[in-house]
């Protein structure tokens, strides 16, 4: 039984794990950060797999639960950074304006994104970052294509606004 379930798991990873790794990279957009959180949810996702109800809802399983270990990453990460900055002295940094103004756009689009609900968030990040179309995302996150296309269309609205 054991052994039935570990070879099940493995061909189900073997189908899924670049995906983790995508979803974990786009909160975090640091690689060697994604490939540890991508690691934590593999891990996490072995040790739960016989609870797993419905097996073939594990990508979705997957995706939500390395989505929320990349959240919980980037929230201590950034309460890490928030403590070094107050004990370090900042030596100024010597950047062309076109580097310059590019990192602001892509700071405030990332903030503004981080900025919406999750529900909308993940939406986002799956179907415009990482390039899943709506069926996919759909499959991914169990939930109807029109709620995916609803939920695409505010988040694009907010951000808009957000942007603007």
């Amino acid at each position: 039984m054991r052994e039935e379930l570990d070879r099940e798991f493995e061909a189900r990873l073997v189908e899924s794990s670049t995906l983790a790794f995508r979803v974990a990279y786009s909160v975090l957009r640091h690689r060697e950060d994604a490939e540890d959180v991508a690691q934590e949810a593999f891990t996490k996702a072995y040790r739960s797999f016989r609870q797993l109800r419905d097996r073939d809802r594990f990508r979705a399983w997957l995706v939500r639960m390395t989505w929320r270990l990349a959240i919980d990453r980037r929230r201590s990460e950034r309460r890490r950074v928030a403590r070094e900055l107050v004990h370090a002295v900042a030596a100024p940094l010597v950047a062309t304006d076109e580097i310059v103004e590019s990192d602001e756009r892509a700071s405030r689009l990332w903030a503004a994104i981080d900025a919406l609900p999750e529900k909308l968030r993940v939406v986002v990040v799956l179907a415009n970052i990482q390039e899943h179309d709506v069926a996919d995302v759909a499959a991914l996150l169990g939930l109807p294509a029109g709620t995916v296309k609803s939920r695409l269309f505010l988040a694009r609205q907010r951000l808009r606004e957000q942007l603007t």
